[in-house]
């Protein structure tokens, strides 16, 4: 089985700093096996173009963007389009954030479009579901986001299902004040959206205050299929190690 290893930046890194840590990735993973691991880092736009280059040498590693808006071209001013993100070196979108649909007012509608988008230009959508403490705190995690992936992903043939991306982050869970989520409180909603999307899919991820102490329990977990990683990865030394963590993972016997 793969196991994805990703990181966002959200908005964080220069050029420079995006530079520096992408060419000590390549460094780092020059003539190294992967054992089953697929790597990718999602920076902010600005680096997208930087990122990729400076992982040229090394196109094992997937670069994304963090947005994409759903139509080619047009008048939408500061917007970038999936063909954009595409011609600079993107070849994941991540889409609909928690962030984004409290801060840019998306909704399920403009989730579903950009996935579709996506899709569509040949990339893969990353798409996030998660629940806020409220929700989770009155016993509804595991319908809420059932409900948020049926919605973003209804209509899609059984083709585009396969080529789609899932990370489920709860909102309680992340950021800097986020805390983390034990096996226990997982264990539910990875089991529900494995029964709905695990054949469909291409892969089931988890992210929420995921840490080098908690990485490998949390890729045991049934039907987690990868981490999607904030602040621990930003530094290269930790992503490396979480890289290391994921390659003894996927050579363990099932």
């Amino acid at each position: 089985m793969t196991v994805w290893i990703g990181t966002s930046w959200k908005m964080n890194k220069t050029l420079a700093e995006a530079t520096d840590w992408a060419q000590g990735l390549a460094e780092a993973l020059s003539g190294r096996q992967l054992d089953q691991v697929q790597p990718f880092v999602i920076p902010p736009a600005t680096a997208i173009a930087a990122v990729a280059q400076a992982l040229s040498e090394e196109p094992r590693v997937l670069v994304g963007a963090q947005n994409a808006h759903w139509e080619p071209a047009g008048a939408w001013t500061g917007e970038v389009s999936v063909p954009q993100v595409a011609d600079a070196g993107a070849r994941i979108v991540e889409i609909g954030h928690s962030e984004r649909r409290e801060h840019f007012a998306e909704t399920d509608e403009t989730v579903r479009a950009k996935v579709a988008a996506t899709l569509a230009h040949g990339l893969i959508p990353l798409l996030c579901i998660g629940e806020p403490g409220a929700v989770k705190d009155a016993g509804g995690s595991t319908r809420f986001v059932l409900d948020q992936a049926h919605r973003a992903l209804e209509g899609l043939e059984e083709e585009q299902l396969g080529r789609v991306l899932i990370a489920y982050e709860p909102i309680w869970a992340i950021g800097e004040h986020g805390r983390p989520a034990t096996v226990a409180e997982l264990e539910e909603p990875f089991t529900a959206l494995g029964a709905a999307y695990g054949h469909q899919v291409q892969g089931l991820l988890y992210g929420g205050s995921v840490n080098l102490d908690n990485a490998a329990e949390l890729l045991g977990i049934a039907h987690v299929a990868g981490l999607f990683v904030g602040r621990t990865a930003w530094q290269l030394e930790g992503y490396l190690r979480l890289l290391e963590i994921a390659a003894d993972h996927s050579t363990r016997p099932r």
